[in-house]
């Protein structure tokens, strides 16, 4: 069996420190995601509130935040148990903008997580599609 990864890329028509901004700053997380009370930063906790009931979604640990190329943080949502998985988003200057590149590894496996995944694999696709219209609405 191999382990289960969902990976996404995607083209940005921003520099990555614009990209940056919307994977780390509270105020541009809530436009695309779910909304930490502070910045990311290296060595932090992380704990993401939905924007609307203020309930905490994610949580885990932010290991590496090196700007504005790699973001690594651990990621667990209620239906996950005790299971952790990572994060990890790495940046790439591509003529004309940014290509955003996103790994979620260590899934929990197994016929009865295959829903989780299916999830996660859609809600990271919406997800992903809100920031592109963000951005793109807002940086040209």
């Amino acid at each position: 069996m191999t382990d289960t990864t969902i990976r996404k890329s995607i083209y940005l028509q921003a520099s990555r420190e614009v990209v940056w901004d919307y994977l780390t700053q509270p105020d541009k997380l809530a436009t695309w995601f779910h909304a930490p009370k502070t910045p990311l930063a290296e060595g932090k906790a992380l704990e993401m509130f939905g924007t609307e009931s203020g309930d905490k979604l994610i949580w885990g640990d932010v290991k590496v935040a090196r700007a504005p190329e790699y973001l690594e943080y651990s990621f667990t949502v209620k239906p996950m148990g005790d299971a952790v998985s990572t994060v990890k988003w790495t940046l790439e200057t591509v003529a004309g903008g940014t290509k955003l590149s996103l790994e979620h590894v260590g899934l929990p496996q197994g016929t009865d997580a295959f829903g989780l995944t299916l999830a996660l694999d859609k809600g990271w696709d919406d997800h992903i599609s809100r920031m592109r219209a963000h951005i793109h609405e807002n940086t040209n």
